[in-house]
């Protein structure tokens, strides 16, 4: 059942060396600032973790994968410490993805928006449906897709990322996202999807897992820089939020 908690769940669990993150939110699997802390500190301890070779990201439900992140909190952003804050949780999930040694399989069974395209670019592996579609909306508002910007264009280039971020009220199909190279099977279901996915990380759990954590290396080879690049990213943001354009814009939304 979708949890009704205001700063969203967070669950973990460990079953023959896979361990599968599932995440939560009233406003569509959206990510407050506390949620976006758990899943750093969570991927990281299971980083850590010798009993798992395997990380499953998932969210709650069957309709939206992920909002991104809480609107409620950045209408509140007030000050460039606080907007600096609040882009950084996003900057801090996807560096804790790509730092945490072990390979992340996302599984998104719906729409998902920003942030959420995010999380699915830091994935090393995408299953998804066909209702998952993608959308970059933050030019709209006034911002951008700068912090994720790097994930989405390691996997789906400079080229899709223009037409993601530059045409923001638009979504794009999951067969266009397999195409681009964000997501790597694309299911006409829910069930058949997971049918696939219990079979896949079964089998990966079972391989070396020195092997899986040296392939991980290599998958994002030329990203060290990241742990600067991404805060600098979401400090130009934190800015970005507090033009009277962006907070102007934002202000409708609100009506």
């Amino acid at each position: 059942m979708p949890t009704n908690r205001i700063n969203g769940n967070l669950y973990t669990s460990i079953q023959n060396k896979v361990a599968t993150i599932e995440f939560g939110h009233p406003a569509s699997n959206s990510f407050t600032s506390e949620l976006l802390a758990r899943l750093t500190e969570e991927l990281y301890a299971l980083g850590d973790n010798k009993e798992v070779s395997v990380i499953v990201l998932k969210s709650e439900g069957e309709r939206a994968f992920c909002a991104g992140a809480s609107f409620d909190e950045l209408v509140a952003i007030s000050n460039l410490e606080e907007g600096k804050a609040f882009f950084s949780g996003f900057a801090n999930v996807i560096n804790a993805m790509r730092g945490c040694g072990k390979i992340i399989i996302g599984r998104i069974q719906g729409k998902t928006v920003g942030g959420g395209v995010g999380l699915a670019s830091a994935c090393d592996y995408v299953y998804a449906t066909v209702a998952a579609s993608v959308k970059l909306s933050e030019i709209s508002i006034g911002i951008g897709p700068f912090v994720i910007a790097p994930a989405v264009e390691r996997k789906i280039q400079k080229s899709g990322l223009a037409e993601l971020s530059l045409y923001p009220t638009e979504w794009k199909n999951a067969y266009w996202a397999k195409e681009k190279g964000l997501f790597s099977k694309v299911f006409d279901s829910i069930a058949e999807m997971d049918k696939e996915l219990d079979i896949h990380i079964s089998k990966l759990a079972s391989y070396n897992p020195e092997a899986l954590a040296e392939m991980k290396r290599v998958l994002w080879e030329g990203t060290e820089h990241w742990d600067t690049l991404l805060l600098e990213r979401a400090a130009a943001s934190g800015k970005l939020s507090l033009s009277p354009e962006t907070k102007q814009t934002l202000d409708k939304f609100k009506k």
